[in-house]
């Protein structure tokens, strides 16, 4: 597999420039890990298929969703597309590579892990913050349009939002100026974390069954469908950070709730 992957390594940055890689590269690894691991959601709606693992009981309208699709679109070109570009000269600053040798996994493991745990952090505070009056208002009411959330919904968000929360995703490569590869794994697993969060739907196999401190959808619906003042669960990825600073309680009162009542049903 190591020979494999440094073969095709060697073709790309033969190939394509770093700058073409960095940023073209990772816009396209972006946009397709996003709309090929979004989309089911949507068909899952329409068809009813898997509605016995759907999390709330209403579906959003095709109109509703094809909104959506298009902002997406139009941000992800007109927004994301440059930042990548114009941001570039900063990550190569930081010490960002496309050079051989790959790195060992031990460091690419190590930087991932690193990432997630401050991109969790960051996003914490930053979107508890859009949930204050003037900023929920003008912002991140765009992000909550959809209280039934699906894949596709987890990038839909005011360009300010995109900036401003984006800042937590690119932190952790910043500061550590890891090798492309690590950057385009980064960039995969926190696409699939938080298009998994907004699914609207808790699958037997969904990662918060098997991981510990996971969120997952369960955890990140009911931020969704709560009043803004009252939502908590503020965290991207793990729940640690809500328990510890008390804005998950909400939430596990409706769990204890839920979990009764179906110990009840099953007397």
């Amino acid at each position: 597999m190591a020979p494999l992957l440094e073969s095709v390594w060697q073709y790309l940055i033969t190939h394509f420039s770093e700058f073409q890689l960095a940023t073209i590269g990772t816009f396209l690894i972006h946009e397709s890990v996003f709309f090929l691991s979004g989309l089911p959601s949507i068909y899952f709606e329409r068809s009813g298929l898997f509605s016995e693992y759907k999390i709330q009981k209403k579906s959003n309208s095709a109109e509703a969703q094809e909104k959506c699709i298009v902002r997406l679109i139009l941000y992800h070109v007109c927004v994301n597309l440059p930042v990548m570009l114009v941001s570039y000269p900063i990550f190569r600053w930081m010490g960002l590579r496309s050079s051989q040798p790959l790195p060992h996994w031990s460091v690419v493991l190590s930087q991932i892990i690193f990432y997630f745990i401050l991109e969790d952090f960051v996003f914490y505070w930053g979107h508890r913050l859009l949930h204050t009056k003037w900023l929920y208002k003008h912002v991140h009411s765009v992000h909550h349009e959809y209280a039934t959330p699906f894949g596709l919904t987890s990038e839909y968000a005011h360009p300010a939002e995109i900036l401003f929360l984006g800042f937590a995703t690119v932190v952790g490569p910043a500061l550590t100026g890891p090798h492309l590869l690590t950057l385009w794994l980064w960039v995969i697993l926190r696409v699939l974390e938080t298009v998994d969060a907004h699914s609207g739907y808790e699958f037997p196999w969904s990662p918060s069954n098997f991981l510990p401190l996971y969120g997952g959808a369960h955890f990140h619906d009911y931020h969704h469908r709560v009043l803004y003042t009252k939502s908590g669960n503020y965290s991207s990825t793990f729940v640690y950070m809500d328990w510890l600073f008390g804005t998950d309680k909400g939430y596990r009162k409706l769990k204890a709730l839920e979990e009764e009542e179906g110990s009840s049903e099953k007397l």
